[in-house]
Protein backbone atom coordinates (compact mmCIF):
# COMPACT_ATOMS: atom_id res chain seq x y z
CA UNK A 1 0.00 0.00 0.00
CA UNK A 2 2.90 2.19 0.78
CA UNK A 3 5.75 3.94 -0.68
CA UNK A 4 8.80 6.13 0.28
CA UNK A 5 9.45 9.42 -1.36
CA UNK A 6 11.76 12.30 -1.50
CA UNK A 7 10.47 15.52 -0.35
CA UNK A 8 12.02 19.23 -0.18
CA UNK A 9 11.73 21.57 2.90
CA UNK A 10 11.95 25.15 2.40
CA UNK A 11 15.56 25.34 3.53
CA UNK A 12 16.39 23.27 0.65
CA UNK A 13 16.74 19.92 2.77
CA UNK A 14 16.16 16.64 1.27
CA UNK A 15 14.84 14.07 3.74
CA UNK A 16 12.98 11.03 2.93
CA UNK A 17 9.16 9.96 3.92
CA UNK A 18 6.63 7.35 3.73
CA UNK A 19 3.34 7.90 1.56
CA UNK A 20 0.44 5.13 2.30
CA UNK A 21 -2.64 6.24 -0.29
CA UNK A 22 -6.34 5.46 0.06
CA UNK A 23 -7.40 2.47 -2.99
CA UNK A 24 -10.46 5.17 -4.48
CA UNK A 25 -10.27 8.97 -4.33
CA UNK A 26 -8.67 10.56 -0.82
CA UNK A 27 -10.89 12.11 1.71
CA UNK A 28 -8.07 14.46 1.89
CA UNK A 29 -4.51 14.59 3.07
CA UNK A 30 -2.74 13.51 6.81
CA UNK A 31 0.82 13.94 7.69
CA UNK A 32 1.37 11.96 10.25
CA UNK A 33 4.66 12.52 12.71
CA UNK A 34 7.10 10.18 14.28
CA UNK A 35 7.94 9.29 17.79
CA UNK A 36 11.61 9.14 18.83
CA UNK A 37 11.87 5.97 16.95
CA UNK A 38 11.68 7.22 13.49
CA UNK A 39 8.99 6.09 10.74
CA UNK A 40 9.50 2.64 11.74
CA UNK A 41 7.13 -0.37 11.05
CA UNK A 42 4.65 0.99 13.67
CA UNK A 43 4.47 4.20 12.18
CA UNK A 44 4.55 3.39 8.75
CA UNK A 45 1.42 0.86 9.98
CA UNK A 46 -0.76 4.34 11.25
CA UNK A 47 0.06 5.54 7.72
CA UNK A 48 -1.59 2.54 6.35
CA UNK A 49 -5.03 2.33 8.74
CA UNK A 50 -5.20 6.05 7.69
CA UNK A 51 -5.12 5.31 4.20
CA UNK A 52 -7.85 2.70 4.74
CA UNK A 53 -9.65 5.38 6.16
CA UNK A 54 -9.68 7.18 3.07
CA UNK A 55 -6.81 9.50 3.50
CA UNK A 56 -3.67 10.00 1.91
CA UNK A 57 -1.09 9.61 5.27
CA UNK A 58 2.28 11.04 4.49
CA UNK A 59 4.85 10.55 7.48
CA UNK A 60 8.23 12.84 7.17
CA UNK A 61 11.30 11.15 8.16
CA UNK A 62 12.58 14.09 10.42
CA UNK A 63 15.53 12.13 12.09
CA UNK A 64 17.09 12.56 8.49
CA UNK A 65 18.55 16.17 9.26
CA UNK A 66 20.85 14.27 12.09
CA UNK A 67 21.09 10.76 10.69
CA UNK A 68 19.45 9.42 7.48
CA UNK A 69 17.01 6.64 7.56
CA UNK A 70 16.31 5.91 11.18
CA UNK A 71 13.92 3.13 12.26
CA UNK A 72 14.12 1.21 15.58
CA UNK A 73 12.25 -1.14 18.05
CA UNK A 74 11.36 -0.09 21.67
CA UNK A 75 13.93 -2.06 23.51
CA UNK A 76 15.31 0.49 26.23
CA UNK A 77 18.37 1.09 24.35
CA UNK A 78 16.19 2.05 21.65
CA UNK A 79 14.58 4.47 23.57
CA UNK A 80 17.96 6.22 24.69
CA UNK A 81 19.18 6.31 21.14
CA UNK A 82 15.89 7.86 20.07
CA UNK A 83 15.76 10.46 23.04
CA UNK A 84 19.54 10.97 21.73
CA UNK A 85 18.75 11.87 18.25
CA UNK A 86 15.75 13.78 19.34
CA UNK A 87 18.10 16.00 21.48
CA UNK A 88 20.12 17.04 18.69
CA UNK A 89 16.73 17.88 16.64
CA UNK A 90 15.87 21.58 15.91
CA UNK A 91 11.90 22.61 16.25
CA UNK A 92 12.38 25.49 13.75
CA UNK A 93 13.46 22.31 11.15
CA UNK A 94 10.84 19.54 12.63
CA UNK A 95 8.29 22.14 11.50
CA UNK A 96 10.03 22.94 8.00
CA UNK A 97 10.03 19.58 7.49
CA UNK A 98 6.21 19.17 8.21
CA UNK A 99 5.17 21.88 6.32
CA UNK A 100 6.57 20.09 3.10
CA UNK A 101 4.81 17.01 4.01
CA UNK A 102 1.81 18.56 4.34
CA UNK A 103 2.59 20.38 0.87
CA UNK A 104 2.78 16.59 -0.46
CA UNK A 105 -0.61 15.48 1.33
CA UNK A 106 -2.30 18.88 -0.07
CA UNK A 107 -2.73 16.62 -3.71
CA UNK A 108 -5.46 15.33 -1.82
CA UNK A 109 -7.41 18.24 -0.63
CA UNK A 110 -7.19 20.02 2.66
CA UNK A 111 -5.17 18.45 5.12
CA UNK A 112 -4.60 17.42 9.01
CA UNK A 113 -1.80 16.12 11.41
CA UNK A 114 -1.60 13.44 13.77
CA UNK A 115 1.24 12.83 15.95
CA UNK A 116 2.95 11.07 18.52
CA UNK A 117 4.98 11.01 21.23
CA UNK A 118 7.40 13.42 20.03
CA UNK A 119 5.04 13.85 17.11
CA UNK A 120 2.23 14.90 19.92
CA UNK A 121 4.18 17.89 20.94
CA UNK A 122 5.23 18.62 17.07
CA UNK A 123 1.85 18.63 16.35
CA UNK A 124 0.67 21.28 18.95
CA UNK A 125 3.19 23.46 17.79
CA UNK A 126 2.09 22.66 13.94
CA UNK A 127 -1.09 24.07 14.85
CA UNK A 128 -0.09 27.00 16.37
CA UNK A 129 2.02 27.77 13.26
CA UNK A 130 1.15 25.97 9.85
CA UNK A 131 -2.51 26.85 9.85
CA UNK A 132 -2.55 28.04 6.10
CA UNK A 133 -1.52 24.87 5.24
CA UNK A 134 -3.05 22.45 7.76
CA UNK A 135 -6.84 22.59 8.59
CA UNK A 136 -7.33 19.77 11.74
CA UNK A 137 -5.14 18.37 14.30
CA UNK A 138 -4.63 15.61 16.84
CA UNK A 139 -1.68 14.88 19.11
CA UNK A 140 -0.65 12.12 21.11
CA UNK A 141 0.75 11.90 24.46
CA UNK A 142 3.10 15.04 23.46
CA UNK A 143 5.57 16.21 26.34
CA UNK A 144 6.40 19.40 27.64
CA UNK A 145 3.85 20.72 25.59
CA UNK A 146 4.12 23.78 28.56
CA UNK A 147 6.80 25.06 26.77
CA UNK A 148 5.15 26.38 23.47
CA UNK A 149 1.89 27.04 25.73
CA UNK A 150 2.64 30.79 25.10
CA UNK A 151 1.96 29.74 21.32
CA UNK A 152 -2.02 29.62 20.47
CA UNK A 153 -3.36 26.74 17.72
CA UNK A 154 -5.06 28.43 15.44
CA UNK A 155 -6.64 25.20 14.22
CA UNK A 156 -8.90 22.85 15.72
CA UNK A 157 -6.77 20.83 18.21
CA UNK A 158 -7.08 17.50 20.38
CA UNK A 159 -4.59 15.99 22.80
CA UNK A 160 -4.89 12.69 24.11
CA UNK A 161 -3.02 11.27 27.16
CA UNK A 162 -2.96 8.54 29.73
CA UNK A 163 -3.94 9.02 32.85
CA UNK A 164 -1.06 6.66 33.69
CA UNK A 165 1.73 8.25 31.95
CA UNK A 166 4.47 8.92 34.08
CA UNK A 167 6.37 11.29 31.60
CA UNK A 168 3.32 13.66 31.69
CA UNK A 169 1.96 14.69 34.62
CA UNK A 170 -1.90 15.17 34.88
CA UNK A 171 -1.18 18.81 36.38
CA UNK A 172 0.96 20.04 33.18
CA UNK A 173 -2.23 18.40 31.02
CA UNK A 174 -4.77 20.35 32.98
CA UNK A 175 -2.56 23.23 32.33
CA UNK A 176 -2.72 23.08 28.53
CA UNK A 177 -6.69 23.33 29.12
CA UNK A 178 -5.99 26.16 31.22
CA UNK A 179 -4.53 28.19 29.24
CA UNK A 180 -5.83 26.90 25.93
CA UNK A 181 -9.57 25.49 26.41
CA UNK A 182 -10.78 25.66 23.05
CA UNK A 183 -8.36 22.14 22.86
CA UNK A 184 -10.25 19.45 22.92
CA UNK A 185 -8.28 17.61 25.55
CA UNK A 186 -9.12 13.71 26.34
CA UNK A 187 -8.12 11.17 29.28
CA UNK A 188 -7.91 7.42 28.91
CA UNK A 189 -7.90 5.96 32.19
CA UNK A 190 -5.49 3.19 32.83
CA UNK A 191 -3.55 4.46 29.73
CA UNK A 192 0.55 5.37 29.75
CA UNK A 193 2.92 6.35 27.20
CA UNK A 194 2.69 4.96 24.05
CA UNK A 195 -1.18 3.44 24.41
CA UNK A 196 -1.44 3.48 20.61
CA UNK A 197 1.51 1.82 19.56
CA UNK A 198 0.71 -2.36 19.24
CA UNK A 199 4.28 -3.18 19.51
CA UNK A 200 4.87 -1.62 23.05
CA UNK A 201 4.07 -2.73 26.50
CA UNK A 202 2.09 0.09 27.14
CA UNK A 203 -0.37 -0.69 24.55
CA UNK A 204 -3.96 -0.53 25.52
CA UNK A 205 -6.43 -1.25 22.49
CA UNK A 206 -9.47 0.01 24.22
CA UNK A 207 -8.03 3.45 24.69
CA UNK A 208 -6.10 3.31 20.94
CA UNK A 209 -9.86 2.67 19.18
CA UNK A 210 -11.27 5.37 21.11
CA UNK A 211 -8.84 7.89 20.46
CA UNK A 212 -8.71 6.69 16.90
CA UNK A 213 -12.10 7.19 16.54
CA UNK A 214 -12.17 10.65 18.41
CA UNK A 215 -9.47 11.70 15.83
CA UNK A 216 -11.39 10.39 12.76
CA UNK A 217 -14.03 12.29 13.95
CA UNK A 218 -12.15 15.80 14.02
CA UNK A 219 -10.57 14.89 10.31
CA UNK A 220 -14.04 14.07 8.95
CA UNK A 221 -15.73 17.64 10.55
CA UNK A 222 -12.18 19.53 9.28
CA UNK A 223 -10.11 17.98 6.35
CA UNK A 224 -12.47 15.88 4.34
Amino acid sequence: MGETLRLTAGDGHEFGAYMAAPAGPPKGGLVVVQEIFGVNSHIRSVCDRYAVAGYLAVAPAIFDRVERDVETGYTPDDVARGRELRGQCDTDAAIADIAAAADEAASAGRVGIVGYCWGGQLVYIAACRLGGRLTAASGYYGGNIKAFLSEKPVIPLSLHFGTLDTSIPMDEVELIGITHPEIAIYTYEGAGHGFNCDQRQQYDAEAAKLAEQRTLAVFADDVG
